[in-house]
């Protein structure tokens, strides 16, 4: 619940609090030291201009686009029909994280997200393991985000000059090609986007937001048209197995709302707003992802799903007969989805720029412009790793490795709730998730039982992901971090 009283003082951090001695893995940074950093680079502070507006927008900007304009026609084949209660179920288990994400945001609202409130309640390793798991889920997302907007780009081109891009530069190894050109372009015009200002991108990102949503809407009464009960009489064929595996692909499609919350040091008041963007963005993305499958379902027999990565604009052409409302729909899609990979990308900089300037990684990702007040290396290189990957990796495997590293940071919010209310039980909140404890256990429950319906491959790439992050954090992190010179300086003075 919303606390709209005056805050009072916080209170004051325990003796203890950061300093765990003999054991440098456990120490953890003071909430009240985060939040005096917040904004603070090297040679430049991020300038706060985010209202609630805009941060609600950064919210469905990164979460309302791929999930139901691509992944759908993944899940589609895994479920059945079936596949709107994947939706609520996925949808259930944002909903858990929201609350903790909510809670956690208006009481420590700064650039980390997950990682900066794992850095206050669970200790450094915990901190670095969700900080890497971040970096899985932002920098992989931006990948399959691209990889999505390629085909919808196609379907565009087709319906207005008639040619496509040929599938050798429009198409991963394994797909078909040999590079995803389109992939690569659309993250390079995202980061010419953010370089400019977060201020002139979260604009660009709300025109896009507002567009993406119109698009949805004008799918749903055109494909309402063409609904066939007869769809829905095997609704479950591939039974709750089915429905568990397409939740877990599908939780793809939720990972977006936490994207407000990385935006927590350039927000002009980012206890009051942080929440209710939040849970604002969830409420808005989870009823239009619903409401769209059923309508698509109703559509198009779903066998008929199987390898359509432009499912809704072939619904559209199938209801109407005309080529050019799916036209008009693939050609919102490519504005819809490239605001995914705008929003998307900005929180993968912030979320660097947090673990930078807390020495976990190289400082470089911390430097700020002094004209833009933007961390312009940090962008650039982000930028191009992800483009890359997107031009190189299949849709299917990055969706999947972004979802479990999503569920895995998500899972450490739930208990980072926890663990903040009992070391700090007197501090403000402005929001507090209800039901005390029960919805954080539901929230790590839920998580970890869609990460289980996860295939095996996909854990393998995330047991390899996790392993280079151990090498890095070991080999670099746990001596530069800035919390270990700290302890060391000190020690040293007396």
């Amino acid at each position: 619940m919303l606390d709209h009283g005056t805050a009072p003082p916080a209170a004051a951090a325990p003796a203890t609090e950061g300093k765990r001695p003999g054991n440098p893995l456990l120490r953890r940074k003071p909430v009240e030291l985060l939040v005096a950093e917040g904004g603070k680079g090297e040679g430049g502070t991020l300038r706060r201009t985010l209202g609630m507006w805009q941060l609600t927008m950064i919210s469905i900007g990164a979460t309302l686009g791929t999930g139901i304009f691509v992944v759908l026609g993944e899940a589609v084949p895994e479920a059945g029909p079936a596949v709107t209660i994947s939706f609520v179920i996925a949808g259930l288990t944002a909903l858990f994280s929201a609350l903790a994400y909510a809670e956690l945001a208006g009481t420590i609202p700064v650039a980390g997200s997950s990682y900066s409130y794992a850095y206050a309640t669970l200790g450094e390793f915990i901190a670095w393991i969700c900080g890497w798991c971040l970096i899985l889920e932002y920098g992989v997302s931006v990948a399959a985000v691209a990889v999505g907007w390629g085909q919808y780009l196609n379907e565009f081109l087709d319906g207005t000059i008639g040619v496509t891009i040929p599938d050798a530069i429009a198409a991963p190894p394994g797909d078909g090609g040999y590079f995803n050109l389109p992939a690569l372009i659309v993250v390079v015009l995202a980061m010419v986007l953010l370089l400019g200002g977060a201020r002139e991108s979260a604009r660009a990102n709300t025109i896009m937001v507002c567009v993406k949503m119109a698009a949805l809407v004008l799918f749903c009464v055109i494909g309402f048209l063409g609904f066939k009960s007869g769809n829905y009489s095997d609704f479950m064929p591939m039974g709750t197995a089915g429905v568990s595996g397409a939740a877990s692909t599908l939780f793809f499609s939720y990972i977006g709302f936490d994207a407000a919350s990385t935006a927590g040091e350039e927000a002009k008041n980012p206890k009051r707003d942080l929440p209710r963007a939040i849970m604002l963005s969830l409420v808005i993305v989870t009823a239009l992802y619903v409401l769209v499958a059923v309508v698509a379902i109703g559509a198009r027999p779903w066998k008929e799903f199987e390898g359509s990565e432009a499912a809704l604009a072939g619904i559209m052409k199938d209801v109407t007969g005309q080529s050019f409302w799916a036209t008009l729909l693939a050609a919102c899609a490519v504005i819809a989805i490239a605001s995914v990979v705008l929003t998307v990308l900005y929180g993968q900089t912030r979320i660097l720029f947090a673990m930078s300037r807390d020495g976990l990684v190289p400082k470089t990702f911390a430097k700020v412009s002094t004209r833009t007040k933007t961390p312009v290396v940090n962008t650039v290189i982000v930028s191009l790793f992800c483009g890359v990957l997107a031009a190189a990796i299949p849709l299917g495997e990055l969706a999947n490795a972004t979802s479990i590293g999503t569920l895995f940071a998500f899972a450490l919010v739930n208990v980072a709730v926890v663990v903040l209310r009992y070391t700090r039980p007197g501090m403000h909140r402005t929001f507090r998730v209800p039901f005390g404890w029960v919805i954080p256990v539901l929230g790590f429950l839920s998580c970890g039982y869609l990460m289980w319906n996860l295939p095996g491959i996909t854990w393998q790439y995330f047991g390899g992901w996790m392993a280079v992050g151990l090498v890095i954090y070991f080999g670099y992190g746990i001596r530069r971090s800035r919390l270990a010179t700290a302890t060391e300086t000190a020690s040293a003075e007396k």
